[in-house]
């Protein structure tokens, strides 16, 4: 069975027929290292299924200083929803931290093809509600955990995240310091 069909089943009873409909509009494409795939103030077109290695959404302060809102492992869905839906220029960067590979959506084509295909929209429908668990889930988590416990909640979810991004770079997600992060793992070693 493909594990894109398996994947989307997970969520949403999918008929093949629909699977396939899905599949023509995606494309394939493997997106190397810190390459963007939509900049702060850029109005996106499309949205991408992470089926390989990881992403993140990242806030550019004024004084240049960046804050990593979201990472994204495989299998998630990656765009910056709020500007598709609302057709307007993105608050958030997306970039690749490790090297991807991903299917790439048209969002319009998906759009029209929810008028006409109710199946293709509860499809969409179920994407949007993964997504949205997905950030209450992260907002619960900023209340909830201590530093400590939000570090090993992402090692559990990303085990090799040490090997894989820059200290700075998983300090931001957590929303602490580096030197916070260092004394973190120090006192679990």
């Amino acid at each position: 069975m493909n594990p894109n069909f398996a994947f989307l089943n997970s969520f949403v009873d999918l008929s093949e027929e629909t699977f396939n409909k899905l599949d023509k509009l995606s494309t394939f494409k493997r997106i190397k290292t810190n390459t963007t795939i939509t900049k702060t103030g850029d109005t996106p077109t499309k949205y991408y299924l992470l089926v390989s290695g990881l992403m993140r959404a990242y806030f550019n302060s004024e004084n240049g200083k960046e804050y990593n809102k979201n990472i994204f492992s495989p299998i998630s869905f990656v765009a910056s929803f709020t500007a598709l839906i609302n057709k307007k220029p993105s608050m958030l960067t997306y970039q690749t931290l490790t090297d991807c590979k991903v299917y790439e959506f048209n969002y319009a084509e998906m759009m029209n093809l929810c008028k006409t295909d109710l199946s293709v929209c509860l499809v969409y429908s179920k994407i949007l509600e993964q997504v949205f668990i997905g950030y209450e889930k992260r907002n619960l988590e900023l209340l909830t955990l201590d530093a400590t416990q939000r570090y090993l909640k992402l090692r559990t979810q990303i085990p090799n995240i040490d090997d894989l991004i820059p200290q700075y770079q998983i300090a931001s997600y957590l929303s602490i310091t580096p030197i916070q992060l260092s004394r973190i793992r120090k006192n679990l070693n």
